[in-house]
């Protein structure tokens, strides 16, 4: 059975697996939204060394933290093996707060404080491992936004914060008035989507030597469908190296190409299905020799290195 490997996410932050179970879409299946098959599935991860799970306080329409809350309510000793991270700072017409009209971002002090407090709650726990900002607010200054998170650091309500979506300059506007240095950025990062490699996102988190985590890094199942010029090209090139790689299918090759990145990322699956978990850990074994990673890079761009 794989293991997959764990790393510390920055110098002085928590050590999380490579691969983290994300649960973005665990109530869409009616099927398998059931505690009792979460509680399942965490089980699976950790037998399998995915020990990190993701989530966010907007995830099931804000129903998703207390979903995971009913799931580790039914076995007592898991939390503790377990790092928890979550996400806040997107609102949006719902129907626990109908008096929202319009979709925003509120990264105010006062507003992180709250939905952390609601998050532990939820999910009936003490701290929470990880919380990120979800997305950068415009209106609100990097002042107000770092008071709650050293708040929540000073309270030990949260180990360690980090962001979600933030571009290098808004980091490093945040970072500067951390008391805890931020740990990590989570950046949509695939075959699909490298704006990580050229926007200047992993070459900041080398230089802080931090590790980056890559949301959507199936960009969304488009990698899965040999659909349309770039996915038709990516999956005959992993025709071609999968043999190389033990049969290694479509996604493994995917995400070891992630994994490849010098920045060591820590990738967000998204599944509902236990074999699919399974397939996941064992790409965290593939090692792509440095001219596959490009033969995937060249197929996803479609023409060659400059």
């Amino acid at each position: 059975m794989s293991t997959v490997d764990r790393l510390p996410i920055s110098p002085n932050g928590p050590e999380f697996s490579r691969l983290v179970y994300g649960t973005w879409r665990v109530l869409d299946d009616e099927a398998t939204a059931k505690p009792e098959h979460l509680l399942e599935r965490f089980k699976l991860c950790l037998d399998l060394g995915i020990t990190t799970i993701d989530t966010a306080e907007i995830y099931g329409d804000y129903g998703v933290e207390e979903f995971i809350g009913q799931a580790l309510k039914l076995d007592s000793g898991i939390r503790s093996k377990l790092e928890i991270v979550t996400k806040s700072g997107i609102y949006v017409p719902n129907k626990y707060h109908p008096e929202r009209k319009v979709c925003h971002y509120n990264a105010t002090a006062a507003r992180i404080v709250k939905s952390a407090e609601k998050s532990l709650r939820l999910m009936g726990i003490d701290e929470i491992d990880l919380l990120l900002v979800h997305r950068p607010d415009w209106l609100t200054s990097v002042d107000d936004t770092a008071a709650g998170l050293n708040q929540l650091l000073k309270e030990g309500k949260i180990k360690a914060a980090g962001v979600s979506n933030y571009t290098v300059h808004q980091f490093e506007a945040l970072n500067s008035r951390m008391d805890q240095p931020l740990v990590t950025n989570q950046v949509e990062f695939s075959l699909m989507h490298m704006a990580p490699i050229y926007d200047g996102t992993g070459d900041q988190c080398q230089r802080l030597r931090i590790h980056p985590m890559a949301w959507s890094p199936l960009a969304g199942g488009r990698i899965m469908k040999p659909v349309g010029e770039a996915a038709s090209r990516i999956h005959d090139t992993c025709a071609e190296l999968s043999p190389k790689y033990g049969n290694a299918t479509v996604d493994q090759l995917a995400y070891a190409w992630i994994l490849a990145h010098p920045s060591h990322p820590l990738a967000v699956i998204g599944t509902n299905k236990p074999e699919r978990i399974r397939q996941t850990a064992a790409a965290a074994e593939i090692q792509l020799e440095r001219e596959d990673w490009y033969a995937l890079w060249e197929a996803s761009q479609g023409n060659p290195i400059p």
